[in-house]
């Protein structure tokens, strides 16, 4: 390190020091797919009075309610139980962006007019599908139309993280029709989950008694759930959106920095290093050296 009187010149060339796994996320495509050849319904509107006017709130709140998370879906998101989401939601910066009796193309317009014009979130929820199967389309085209807007929300929010949610029960038996057209759809959009861009997950099964039935006292008309059932959901959902969005999961990256200089003090330098462009810390170089290194763990005792 070169000296001039009390004074130094150091080039601070700290690049792409990672802490954890870089995601590169924007780089990485659906892996799943195409489940038919079958044409899909175009995205449309609805026309019902409550599914616009439920449209247009989420268009404008989005604009301006703090979130971290979007939870994209129908009844099932719409209707979550008030008292779980805000002890479970709530905290977590989840913003309910569902609206009940879409399919898998009215979510797919909403995203493409106005669902996504608020800040990008860190990760997004998605749990479509299940009226598709109820309006009696097949799995392989169900799972098409989720596919389609996993598609969408990799091109449009590159940086986000998508929580993939199988589709929950429905039927009081494991053999009803409806009951296995989800587990149907489930195996196909299970393999869209990469644990990186695309984390799947089946969580359904806390729904279900020992012997695999949707009981009254957890979905009254085995479609939709009582507060017990998203009482059993909502720990599970928040140990999979904490993961999503848990900043151990982001690279950490150092500004490059002009060569600056630097006023000793007892026999030290110290460096502001700015990292992630959010938070300015000074690190204290021995003056000692010729060349100075800082290695990647001191990063990760900032925790």
């Amino acid at each position: 390190m070169n000296l001039v009187g009390r004074t130094a010149l150091v080039a601070v060339l700290m690049a792409a020091v990672v802490w954890g796994e870089s995601p590169a996320y924007a780089q990485t495509p659906l892996r799943c797919g195409p489940f038919t050849q079958d044409v899909l319904a175009a995205p449309e509107p609805r026309e019902a009075h409550g599914p616009v006017q439920r449209f247009e709130s989420i268009n404008a709140e989005v604009k301006t309610y703090p979130y971290h998370v979007l939870f994209l879906g129908d009844s099932l998101t719409e209707g979550f139980d008030v008292a779980a989401w805000r002890e479970h939601m709530v905290p977590r910066g989840v913003f309910n962006a569902g609206i009940s009796g879409d399919r898998t193309e009215h979510l797919l317009w909403r995203l493409q007019h106005g669902n996504l014009a608020g800040p990008p979130p860190k990760a997004v929820v998605v749990l479509i599908g299940t009226n598709d199967i109820g309006h009696g389309r097949s799995p392989e085209v169900a799972a098409e139309g989720i596919r389609a807007n996993l598609q969408y929300l990799r091109r449009h929010l590159p940086d986000a993280r998508i929580l993939l949610l199988g589709l929950w029960p429905r039927d009081a038996a494991p053999d009803g029709r409806l009951r296995r057209g989800t587990v149907a759809v489930n195996r196909l959009i299970q393999r869209c989950g990469d644990n990186g861009a695309v984390v799947y997950a089946d969580i359904g099964g806390e729904l279900l008694d020992p012997e695999g039935r949707l009981t009254p006292e957890i979905s009254p008309d085995r479609l939709h759930f009582s507060a017990l059932g998203y009482a059993r959901l909502a720990p599970k959902l928040d140990a999979l959106i904490d993961g999503l969005t848990s900043d151990k999961t982001a690279p950490l990256v150092a500004a490059v920095t002009e060569t600056v200089q630097l006023e000793r003090e007892h026999g030290v330098f110290m460096v502001p290093v700015r990292i992630n462009d959010a938070v300015t810390i000074p690190f204290v170089l021995d003056s000692g050296a010729g060349d100075v290194s800082v290695p990647e763990d001191v990063f990760k005792t900032l925790l």
